[in-house]
């Protein structure tokens, strides 16, 4: 019997985490300018997003009833540092969008806060709306490639558990840890060995580096012997990659 490592996120999973950051993202309608989106909720097989209450895409959504209107979210994915280039990936979500009574936004708002605290959920109500976006599938792309992923596959994906606290991670360890940076730099492939090295993302199956060449940049993982489940484990298992499994590697960690 064969037993099969996953060392990384499914894309599913991907997708999921980059949602529940969401920085930069878009509306698409066929006919109408791009409408930006300040949160992206996934919950089952939909996406709840925000966006201006007094948009074309809000009075899109309204016109169209009950049947809804084709949809696209374009999300991009932003590294939460500054590097030369900020873009960690690109998502695009396809559906069918609805509108959403108003007099169950504010409900809705509460429910959704309980899982994705987003600061944006606060002006429903105050030049914001959500509509809900019928997911038919979405693509994920990246530096590894492209991908489909089924809504299906969306709704039994889960965010990584580590999503709220990554952007802090990420920039303490640029920051602060050149040390522990150049050690892990160690353990990439030889010809990336050169160039700039910078923390890309942080999940439980490892760690990413962007590494800013010459000519080019290059997104490389290093995985962890086995995927971890809390903090603690999380750190040991930084300073264990590193070779100075004594030395703190994540904030408020001894």
């Amino acid at each position: 019997m064969t037993n099969t490592v996953i060392d990384r996120p499914t894309d599913s999973e991907f997708i999921r985490t980059a949602c529940m950051h969401v920085t930069d993202a878009m509306l698409a309608i066929e006919g109408s300018e791009p409408t930006p989106v300040t949160m992206v909720h996934l919950y089952d097989s939909q996406a709840f997003v925000l966006v201006p209450s007094g948009s074309t895409a809000c009075a899109l959504a309204w016109q169209a009833g009950s049947a809804g209107l084709p949809a696209m979210v374009e999300v991009t994915d932003m590294a939460p540092i500054a590097l030369r280039e900020q873009v960690r990936s690109l998502i695009w979500l396809n559906g069918t969008l609805h509108s959403v009574p108003s007099d169950l936004e504010r409900d809705l708002a509460c429910e959704i806060a309980t899982d994705h605290p987003s600061p944006g959920l606060l002006d429903i109500g105050h030049g914001y709306s959500l509509l809900r976006l019928g997911l038919s599938s979405a693509v994920l792309a990246n530096s590894s490639g492209a991908a489909s992923v089924t809504s299906t596959d969306l709704a039994q994906a889960n965010p990584d558990p580590f999503w709220e606290f990554e952007a802090d991670w990420l920039a303490h360890m640029d920051a602060e840890h050149a040390d522990m940076i150049a050690a892990l730099s160690s353990r990439l492939p030889a010809e990336l060995r050169d160039g700039r090295v910078r923390p890309l993302g942080i999940d439980r199956f490892g760690i990413r580096f962007r590494v800013e060449g010459s000519d080019n940049d290059s997104d490389v993982r290093l995985s962890f012997p086995r995927p971890v489940s809390d903090v603690a484990e999380l750190s040991r298992a930084i300073r264990t990659l590193a070779g100075c499994p004594f030395r703190s590697s994540l904030p408020g960690q001894a």
